[in-house]
């Protein structure tokens, strides 16, 4: 979808952005019927909470939009989008008391609350409020942001009937097309000619290819590599899933769709890296043909792994990925997946849990989480549980047994197929459970953002 801003050259309607603690003050300064209409309305300034002023003829004048408490805001995100996005059509602009940092959220809020997926419905057609940038607001960041999570949203929302590995490859080559970039794919077999036996392995029970896409960018800067989990659809294989259990599993390629959107806002923001994508994309299906449990797999890499369970799939497509990915020099490589339903008990589905060596990054990426509303926390990379994916027969275990440390222990499996010190890997879940500001129900991006602002620290850009 088109995104813009109000002409700043065109008549607009303030939204006047008011804190609970300043109500009172700011009311004191309004003319009597505005103080009347507010008090008579029980508007309170809480966070979101919106009202229209009238003007002498009946017209809307103006909007009063609550900012709340200085807990409240902390308790959430966007806050000031949920007002912004029941504005009536018209231009519109902010006026108050709000930081550089509170703008940008705003801005960036409302520019999500655009989004909707209407693949399969009706759009609806009513005029939307159109919103100035305020001054010192960087537009142009703010729309790539908002554009990138769109195309990570609707990939994952696409149902798998629409969304296999080809169609997700069509996804991936189009937005290569887009920003000029050499894209080029492997499927099927060739894979293994290729000597990506586990991405063949996990995708071959299915009668969509499994396949490798990769995307390079950019002639000048810093090396940059990401790597996504492109399962399009999870059934468990041989070990099945329950029922249940495969409601959400159109959005196992969350990874690939949350990478596909950080490259776009890189290229769309001609950052001066050398960008590098990798996504494995596969069905992870049942057949005669589809990998069992205690089979032994050889990796890209040369370490041999145990298939204790064919539902952790996920890490055996990145560890072929990310040994290719390994394999040229880079200053930075990035892994990010639906990976583990560990990762969601530890921290829940609104936090995106990471793993990083290097304290360095990490440092960077927790600094630039904040302004770019986008959480992340870090977990550990902890190696006294590196013995619990050995499993004797083979040198890896791609499924301990005891269901502790879940998200650690596919951590730990893929670390052990980079050797290069500034790897960063994202346990991600890719899913908003419930219509929050700024995110509706569905497939969501996380991550992103936070990278995205952190790269100039991490790189020195």
């Amino acid at each position: 979808m088109s995104l813009a801003f109000a002409d700043p050259a065109a008549a607009s309607r303030p939204v006047h952005v008011v804190a609970s603690d300043a109500l009172a003050a700011w009311l004191a300064a309004r003319p009597e019927p505005v103080r009347m209409w507010l008090s008579e309305t029980g508007f309170e300034a809480g966070l979101g909470e919106v009202r229209l002023l009238p003007a002498p003829d009946g017209t809307i004048a103006a909007a009063v939009l609550g900012s709340g408490t200085a807990r409240a805001r902390a308790r959430g995100r966007f806050g000031l989008a949920r007002g912004l996005s029941a504005l009536p059509a018209g231009d519109w602009h902010l006026e108050g008391d709000l930081s550089p940092e509170a703008a940008d959220e705003a801005v960036l809020g409302w520019l999500l609350s655009t989004y909707a997926f209407t693949r399969y419905r009706r759009a609806p057609t009513s005029p939307k409020a159109r919103l100035k940038l305020p001054e010192g607001c960087e537009g142009a960041r703010l729309l790539a942001m908002a554009e990138a999570e769109m195309l990570t949203r609707d990939l994952i929302n696409t149902p798998a009937s629409d969304l296999g590995p080809q169609e997700l490859e069509a996804a991936f080559l189009a937005l290569g097309d887009r920003f000029g970039a050499e894209s080029v794919v492997i499927r099927g077999d060739r894979l293994l000619e290729r000597n990506l036996p586990m991405i063949h392995a996990v995708g071959r029970a299915s009668p969509r290819e499994p396949r490798l896409m990769e995307l390079r960018w950019g002639e000048r800067g810093p090396r940059v590599t990401l790597v996504g989990k492109g399962v399009c659809f999870d059934t468990g294989g041989l070990d099945i899933k329950p029922s249940a259990g495969m409601l959400l599993m159109k959005k196992d390629m969350g990874g690939a769709a949350t990478v596909m959107g950080l490259a776009q806002m890189i290229m769309a923001l001609d950052l001066p890296v050398r960008l590098r994508v990798l996504v494995p994309a596969v069905e992870n299906a049942i057949s005669g043909n589809a990998m069992r449990p205690r089979d032994i797999l050889t990796s890209r890499k040369g370490l041999t792994v145990e298939v204790n369970n064919t539902d952790a799939e996920g890490r055996l497509i990145l560890a072929d990925a990310l040994a290719l990915a390994d394999e040229e020099e880079a200053d930075l490589i990035v892994s990010m997946a639906t990976l583990t339903g560990a990762a969601r008990v530890a921290v829940g589905p609104d936090l995106a849990p990471f793993y990083t060596d290097d304290d360095g990054l990490a440092a960077a990426l927790q600094a630039a989480a904040g302004p770019a509303c986008d959480p992340v926390w870090r977990l550990p990379f902890w190696e006294p549980y590196e013995p619990l994916i050995e499993p004797g027969i083979a040198d890896l275990d791609n499924a301990p047994s005891g269901g502790f440390a879940g998200s650690i222990t596919a951590a730990l499996f893929l670390r052990r197929f980079v050797e290069n010190p500034r790897y960063m890997h994202f346990d991600i879940y890719g899913h908003t459970p419930s219509d929050a500001p700024a995110r509706p129900k569905g497939g969501v991006g996380q991550g992103a953002r936070a990278i995205l602002t952190a790269l100039p620290q991490m790189l020195g850009l």
